[in-house]
């Protein structure tokens, strides 16, 4: 696979795009851009597994009630 190529920026409407050749497609359907100086990084979004998501969230200080739950009687459905 090529590490260089170049391209053409055109016009979407109000927004300057690049058409990225086949060989050098992301995976995915979402991208992070930076600019660092004169580049332009573009970076595929790895998708997070639901363990990382669940780690990432705030944790809870308060305290939940007690859950008093009695067991249902079984109904004679016949």
């Amino acid at each position: 696979m090529q590490t260089e190529r170049h391209v053409n920026l055109f016009r979407n409407g109000r927004n300057q795009a690049i058409r990225i050749p086949r060989d050098f497609e992301l995976e995915g359907t979402e991208a992070i851009i930076r600019k660092e100086g004169n580049k332009l990084i573009i970076e595929a979004v790895k998708k997070k597994s639901l363990k990382q998501v669940l780690a990432s969230l705030p944790t809870l200080d308060e305290e939940f009630p007690e859950i008093v739950d009695s067991m249902v009687e079984a109904e004679d459905i016949f």
